[in-house]
């Protein structure tokens, strides 16, 4: 059945609402929830579509606004933590997907898409590991609804426990699953909080790569291709480009401006896609793996940070 056209037509202007300096990223996800609840789904193709780019677009963006220092300081630092955090991530995963009787897929789904990055990672994965539609859902569902969860709960979380700027950064970057809510929490958070999360996150996503390789060559399916994130590649040239270019000084804080307001939107489509089927699809045992995997995460890697630091 076709959505109304009133349906569509709300959902637009309330996305574009989001652009508004005022509205802040979890309002917008906030905003996009209740409207999924309220109203439902509505134009969801397009939503995807728009929502993934969008996202792409506004994370290159906010390249303009970090130093390149910045980044390759921040890259470097959690190179030996990122992978020790993946492969304990992934194994700790598989185990309590193996404990609860999870199905095979979902439970390598979530391990992956928590370890790395969410339903990027997932969508990377899933070619590899044969997934159907059914377990993509299922996954992507799980990690959507921790992903609105920790938008919220990791600011007030790092202010109670007097997480420093520098540490959110890392925790946030390491702990939440997809880039859209670990640059959400982490903006909400501080401008130095975002300058670190941003760049470390996106040290991580390039992980898909291997990782997915070593899949193709466990279950065996030659041929198998996973999708190559060069929007990370373009945030470092952003970078570059207003460190070393200062003939652009005057354009790059629009720029900024305007990758803030993609991200609102972003997490509001987000907010948007959320139904109560998504919800009963995922089941509870998809749901335990997940959530159990994402505590233990977010508390060893915040004991680490707080130690390391």
């Amino acid at each position: 059945m076709e959505d109304a056209p009133w349906k569509k037509t709300l959902l637009w202007i309330l996305a574009a609402a989001c652009l508004l300096p005022w509205v802040s990223p979890p309002v917008a996800l906030a905003a996009g929830i209740v409207f999924a609840l309220i109203v439902g789904r509505t134009d969801a193709k397009r939503a995807a579509m728009i929502q993934k780019y969008l996202l792409q677009g506004s994370v290159v963006g906010l390249g303009f606004g970090i130093h390149f220092d910045a980044v390759i300081k921040a890259g470097s630092t959690g190179v030996v933590l990122t992978a020790g955090t993946l492969v304990a991530t992934v194994g700790l995963g598989l185990l309590l997907a193996r404990w609860l009787g999870v199905e095979p897929v979902i439970g390598r789904l979530i391990a992956t898409g928590t370890a790395i990055c969410g339903g990027s990672a997932i969508a990377a994965m899933g070619p590899v590991l044969g997934a159907q539609p059914r377990d993509m859902s299922v996954s992507l569902g799980c990690v959507f609804v921790l992903n609105a969860v920790a938008l919220f709960v990791f600011p007030a979380i790092g202010h109670a426990v007097h997480l420093s700027p520098e540490q959110f950064g890392y925790w946030a970057a390491i702990a939440i699953h997809d880039t859209s809510s670990v640059v959400g929490a982490a903006a909400r958070y501080s401008a130095e909080s975002l300058a670190i999360a941003v760049p470390v996150k996106l040290a991580r996503a390039l992980w898909i790569l291997p990782m997915v390789a070593v899949a193709a060559v466990l279950v065996r399916k030659p041929g198998s291709k996973a999708t190559i994130p060069w929007f990370i590649l373009f945030f470092v040239a952003a970078s570059a480009v207003a460190s070393f270019v200062p003939a652009g000084a005057a354009l790059y804080p629009w720029l900024v401006a305007a990758a803030k307001g993609g991200l609102a939107v972003t997490l509001f489509l987000i907010g948007a896609s959320l139904s109560p089927s998504m919800l009963q699809s995922v089941g509870w045992r998809p749901f335990a793996q997940g959530i159990g995997l994402w505590l233990v995460v977010s508390a060893v890697s915040l004991g680490v940070i707080c130690a390391w630091s």
